[in-house]
């Protein structure tokens, strides 16, 4: 198949340090080129890929200082593709709305994984194009009414995610995120502090997240008890996770998915999370982790959390969270929509001969 991929510019593909969106597409574009794919990836000028690079920009947008509207740039991988369209046998976008309406206007099928969530005025931009393909990345991320094709978790390469069969001595506690609200890091702290845990926590702090690292996460920060490392590259996150005794995940909104989840499976750690969102999908209670009501219920999973077999945190992501399986998975939609269009066309044909 000849198959455009979409990617977001505000990262590379794949990103130095965080990026979930930017790490899927990367794992899934390289393995669509080794299976004999004929890709284009449309992303900054900067991404590293087996397959055809479309550089878009030459950098990300985030690290432009001259951007002031990002808004603009966004439209700019999806503009490209689309003019195109007719190189590829589908456009895969992963860029969200922006792409919408340019989907409409050409003959060759697209298919849209949503990598975030539905808020009022995007669920009224997605209904307005309810037929078109889409693709979920969790069950729980269906909260418009759309023509989904599939869920298709999102999945990594194991090997890149060293095992670690014991924890560090003296162990610690993991928080590994957006320094943000909904990512759940004054919780973590919260929940280190009333558990008496060390917590290391690493991540980014973007712009609008600055007044909330500096009230409520810096003046906790005492390198002892609580340790922030900042942005992380991947071995260093591999070492974060693998090392911790357990992985906290105490979101406090409806996430998509979480690849925070199965990296730190995949390296042996289980995870204790809060109950929204992909959470229960992702994490198998009393076996990978603990899926907990509230903060409090967190704290208390701790002693059996450390109980859990680290082998089979790492099986299970081997199994179900895998390049492999997420590749069959969009594979098999791609194969799908390309058959229902071109059914479609033929049906078309027919009527107007008859």
């Amino acid at each position: 198949m000849k198959i455009a991929q979409v990617a977001p510019l505000w990262e590379r593909v794949p990103p130095p340090a965080y990026g979930g969106i930017e790490l899927v597409v990367s794992r899934l574009t390289d393995e669509l080129v080794r299976r004999g794919h004929d890709v284009t990836l449309f992303a900054s000028g900067d991404s590293q890929t087996l397959a055809r690079l479309e550089a878009v920009y030459p950098r990300p947008i985030r690290l432009d200082p001259e951007i002031k509207e990002h808004f603009i740039y966004e439209t700019l991988s999806p503009s490209l593709a689309y003019q195109r369209a007719a190189e590829f046998d589908i456009i895969h976008s992963h860029v969200g709305f922006w792409a919408l309406s340019l989907a409409s206007m050409v003959s060759t099928p697209s298919v849209h994984t949503l990598h975030g969530k539905f808020t009022r005025d995007s669920r009224k931009i997605f209904t307005q194009y309810q037929r078109q393909p889409y693709v979920s990345i969790s069950n729980a991320q269906r909260q418009a009414d759309l023509n989904y094709i599939s869920t298709v978790y999102n999945g990594i390469n194991p090997e890149e995610y060293p095992f670690i069969a014991q924890p560090q001595d003296p162990p610690y506690l993991a928080f590994l995120g957006r320094f943000s609200p909904e990512k759940g890091p004054q919780q973590a702290i919260a929940i280190a502090k009333q558990a008496g845990w060390r917590l290391k926590m690493a991540g980014k702090v973007d712009v609008v997240d600055t007044e909330f690292f500096e009230k409520e996460i810096a003046p906790h920060i005492d390198g002892q008890q609580i340790e922030f490392l900042g942005e992380v590259n991947h071995a260093e996150k591999a070492e974060l996770l693998g090392n911790a005794a357990i992985t906290l995940f105490p979101i406090t909104w409806q996430e998509p998915f979480g690849l925070v989840m199965i990296e730190s499976m995949a390296a042996g750690t289980p995870v204790i999370g809060t109950n929204l969102g992909s959470v229960p999908e992702v994490i198998t209670h009393g076996k990978t982790g603990f899926v907990c009501q509230s903060y409090e219920e967190m704290v208390a999973m701790i002693p059996a959390a450390l109980e859990l077999n680290r082998q089979t945190c790492r099986e299970y992501v081997e199994n179900r969270f895998s390049v492999t399986q997420m590749v069959n998975g969009y594979e098999a939609v791609y194969e799908k929509i390309i058959k229902d269009r071109s059914r479609n066309s033929r049906l078309i044909r027919a009527l107007k001969v008859s």
